[in-house]
């Protein structure tokens, strides 16, 4: 608990630089309309995108994972887990697709990659080392000044948030890439090897905001 509560007074305020994060988690403990993390990057176009990030849930309902929005689209990217218990949805310049019959236990650690391409529109999800089919999203590069969030869905351009939406429980290890990074590296990040780290977000360089009580404990207590 000691460890928890300095954790808590280090991390409950903006971040005044880039922190590296290696072991440790964030944790959303309640279901709310304003608890969320809210990640920065001075990049404002995206030609591909690749996200990774592990975690843990008890939840049956929806939830958002990451969300990305511009100025033109509320969901330029994101990663949310739909009504059905096996179902991702990732979106991107607001075009859906859906990945169905995954293997999504709760109150499971999951390590989860998603990749999408500007230029062919397609889009790939990979979840604890198994690649789903690819599948068509849109085509065309993210434009814009992008308000990216963990932990919540965007209805609007950094609000419109529904408690009914929002994640509980544990998150760590997001990476962010503005290329489909190869194969080979989403086996390293999966099998938790060295891995070629997010150009646009970095787990052991992130420059972040925490919003409400998100808290952080060590992954060694939790994982």
């Amino acid at each position: 608990m000691e460890k928890l509560i300095l954790l808590m007074v280090i991390f409950g305020t903006c971040c005044a630089a880039p922190q590296d994060l290696s072991g440790k988690v964030f944790v959303f403990p309640k279901e709310t309309n304003t608890d969320r993390v809210v990640l920065m990057t001075p990049k404002t176009r995206f030609n591909s995108v690749t996200t990774c990030l592990r975690y843990q849930s008890d939840l049956i309902r929806t939830y958002g994972l990451f969300s990305l929005a511009t100025p033109t689209f509320n969901n330029d990217f994101l990663i949310f887990k739909s009504n059905a218990e096996s179902d991702i949805r990732m979106e991107a310049r607001d075009r859906v697709a859906d990945f169905t019959s995954l293997k999504l236990d709760a109150n499971t650690w999951h390590s989860m990659c998603a990749t999408w391409h500007s230029t062919t529109g397609l889009a790939q999800l990979w979840v604890d080392g198994k690649a789903t089919t690819k599948k068509f999203l849109q085509t065309g590069a993210i434009t814009g000044a992008p308000i990216a969030i963990l932990g919540q869905e965007q209805d609007t351009y950094g609000g419109g948030f529904d408690a009914k939406q929002s994640f509980i429980g544990m998150i760590t290890d997001f990476h962010m890439w503005d290329t489909v990074i190869p194969t080979c590296e989403i086996r390293r990040y999966m099998e938790d090897k060295h891995f070629s780290l997010g150009n646009v977000f970095n787990w052991k360089a992130l420059d972040f905001q925490v919003k409400g009580q998100v808290l952080m404990e060590l992954a060694s207590e939790v994982m």
